[in-house]
């Protein structure tokens, strides 16, 4: 994928954000999401925070009144940023996120190949500029995801943005398979994602160590199915598991504890 490829998901994850964002009312923007503490407003205005962050601009000096649902310093610190904005107007932290979008579009389009290549900080660690940008495309769509839940304007669920969101969390299943479910040695797990943004993540463990098989084996001790919603909401951590599979959203066919262990563990979010 090009480097400029990875900054037109950006603008459309954007824009399909400003685009719902269009379509909500003061009562829609207070609505709770399935982020706990967090409104259709506040989904917003962390996403205006961080690219605030990126364009070098100083965080507001602020104390939350609330932190009762932050589970780590990295949330406390996303907390100010989103708590700073809770007095204004939906409307007023649309225009900003619009503002601001539009700024750091405009430098993205200017980079150069060295400029993608250049080391920083990411979330995860040292990385590319590249890097940070495609986990800030995943973020935005995961946020837009939460939003369009809320207000019940689904969307965005297929093309580029939504490949490329779910095979982040495709890329952690591994991870979920062998550290947090606790697979047995010489399993296999199949993730069946349906859906026109949706794959296949077919995980086997070998020498107590998970890993990504290149196709689904004709043998396999669980499969599991899920649409790309079910898949991002689990992964996420935005649904809680039990209620997934008691709702019918997630299938469970071969080895029922090991399927019901992978589920209940999918969550690889910080």
């Amino acid at each position: 994928m090009s480097n400029q490829r990875m900054v037109d998901m950006m603008e459309q994850v954007w824009q399909s954000l400003a685009e719902v964002g269009d379509t909500c009312n003061e009562d829609d923007w207070k609505t709770a999401t399935d982020c706990p503490g967090w409104t259709v407003q506040d989904q917003v205005s962390h996403l205006v925070g961080s690219e605030c962050g990126l364009l070098g601009r100083p965080a507001p000096q602020h104390l939350p009144s609330d932190t009762s649902h932050i589970r780590n310093d990295i949330g406390q610190s996303n907390e100010v940023l989103v708590d700073w904005r809770r007095s204004q107007a939906g409307a007023a932290v649309l225009a900003e996120f619009k503002n601001v979008t539009g700024e750091r579009l405009v430098l993205l389009r200017a980079m150069t190949d060295e400029d993608f290549a250049a080391e920083t900080q990411t979330p995860i660690g040292l990385g590319t500029m590249l890097d940070l940008i495609a986990i800030r495309v995943f973020d935005a769509w995961v946020h837009e995801q939460d939003i369009r839940r809320a207000v019940k304007r689904p969307g965005h669920l297929d093309g580029p943005v939504a490949q490329h969101a779910v095979g982040r969390c495709a890329s952690a299943m591994p991870f979920v398979v062998g550290r947090t479910a606790q697979a047995p040695d010489g399993a296999t797990v199949v993730f069946e994602v349906t859906g026109r943004a949706g794959c296949h993540v077919a995980v086997g463990m070998s020498g107590n160590r998970a890993n990504r098989l290149e196709a689904v084996p004709e043998l396999l001790d669980v499969r599991l199915t899920m649409d790309v919603e079910t898949f991002a909401c689990l992964g996420c951590g935005r649904w809680d598991p039990d209620a997934a599979l008691n709702s019918g959203k997630v299938g469970i066919d071969g080895d029922q504890a090991l399927g019901l262990a992978v589920v209940t563990n999918m969550n690889f979010m910080i």
